[in-house]
């Protein structure tokens, strides 16, 4: 029964206390525009790491990481990608990733956003943790963290401080 910390638009930058959320967990999943190798590397030694890349991201991060992600989690089939909107408003490419892979649970980041929304039209959980990091728009810096177990997402917390 894996937990999993969530994450995105970090632009190179993690703060502690982000951390000290996601010390329980098992894994942690970036949706992109993650900064900097050095900012995987920190995560990436702090808790098993999968993630993609984003419009950011360079070279280096792009060589390390994909640009969409499809695995399974329990019985759960994951989708990551940076770009994706979400229900009702799917980027073009997401929305055929989701018809060709038919994930239980679509994540993307890129929006700076948080949004945790179901889709009835794909039987899917929509999640996106929003921005982490200190470049942006946006005023709170959120990520979330939940279980898979089997088939199930559940106990999904959000954590929320301001920048």
């Amino acid at each position: 029964m894996p937990r999993i910390g969530l994450i995105s638009d970090t632009h190179g930058t993690v703060s502690p206390r982000i951390l000290d959320f996601f010390s329980g967990c098992d894994e942690i999943w970036h949706a992109g525009d993650i900064g900097n190798v050095e900012t995987a590397a920190e995560l990436a030694s702090f808790k098993p790491l999968k993630a993609v890349y984003g419009n950011i991201d360079g070279t280096e991060v792009r060589i390390s990481y994909p640009k969409n992600l499809v695995f399974l989690c329990g019985e759960v089939k994951v989708l990551i990608t940076h770009i994706g909107g979400y229900p009702g408003h799917y980027e073009k490419e997401a929305r055929q990733l989701i018809e060709i892979h038919q994930p239980g649970l679509f994540i993307s980041g890129h929006s700076h956003i948080l949004k945790v929304m179901y889709d009835k039209k794909h039987s899917l959980l929509h999640i996106n943790p929003g921005a982490a990091g200190n470049s942006g728009f946006h005023h709170l810096i959120t990520c979330v963290r939940f279980v898979i177990e089997g088939k199930d997402i559940r106990d999904l917390e959000v954590f929320e401080k301001q920048r």
